[in-house]
């Protein structure tokens, strides 16, 4: 078991110098569409040396052009998307000291928010509505932080006002993680006191992982409330992860 650990830490080690590189020599000049190709074939290499298989979404087909929000399950999520579909992605500041993958992560085009921040708030709300607005996908999970598998914590309304300002679609995602007898998996675990090591450290000593990715119905959000769309979103995860409304 500890030599299947340390050969796969050696095997992301090596991808992550690869993501280095890229985000050195590739970025600073590429295009829109070549940051996200370059994103997407990462994400999916990184995933595959977890153990972790990305099977193809299910649902309805996925906006080019929207901002998604998802349920936050694990570190994990980030890269499970971007395999695919890459997004810019809005998460909280504490990914952004994870070791290397938080400097990757913030090279990708990542936008960091610091809880209860309310100037960074603003800052970042203006520049969420002027990517919508030049057309790319922008992810955020509204939970605000992860929440155990099986489980859904209340959406917070105050990004979903950035969709609303630039007119775009709302386009709610569910993410979960199962082993091979479709059970949820017990390695993803990624709540209370426990570290980006550990949970990096758990993932890879365990069995292999399925992530499954449910599009839904998108959210018009021209003229509607932040709050309306908000609750729509929250109860369309709960409806895809198999919550009962209550």
């Amino acid at each position: 078991m500890k030599i299947k650990l340390y050969f796969r830490l050696c095997r992301v080690f090596f991808h992550l110098l690869t993501g280095l590189s890229a985000c050195a020599f590739v970025f600073p000049w590429a295009s829109h569409a070549l940051r996200d190709r370059v994103t997407q074939s990462w994400s999916r290499r990184l995933v595959g040396i977890c153990g972790v298989t990305v099977a193809p979404s299910t649902g309805v087909a996925a906006l080019a052009h929207a901002m998604v929000v998802a349920n936050h399950v694990s570190w994990l999520d980030i890269f499970v998307i971007n395999a695919l579909y890459p997004c810019r992605f809005v998460a909280k500041s504490e990914i952004r000291a994870w070791p290397v993958l938080g400097w990757l992560a913030d090279k990708a085009g990542t936008v960091f928010l610091a809880r209860g921040n309310r100037r960074d708030l603003r800052q970042i709300f203006k520049g969420l509505v002027h990517k919508l607005e030049q057309g790319e996908r922008v992810a955020f999970f509204p939970e605000g932080t992860t929440a155990s598998q099986g489980s859904l914590l209340p959406f917070h309304a105050n990004l979903f006002e950035a969709a609303v300002d630039a007119g775009v679609m709302v386009q709610p995602y569910a993410v979960s993680y199962v082993d091979a007898s479709g059970a949820l998996h017990p390695s993803i675990e990624f709540i209370g006191e426990m570290s980006f090591a550990e949970s990096m450290v758990a993932i890879l000593s365990g069995p292999a992982v399925n992530a499954r990715v449910v599009c839904m119905a998108p959210i018009d959000a021209a003229g509607a409330h932040r709050r309306d769309i908000c609750a729509a979103a929250h109860a369309a995860v709960g409806a895809a992860l198999g919550h009962k409304p209550g």
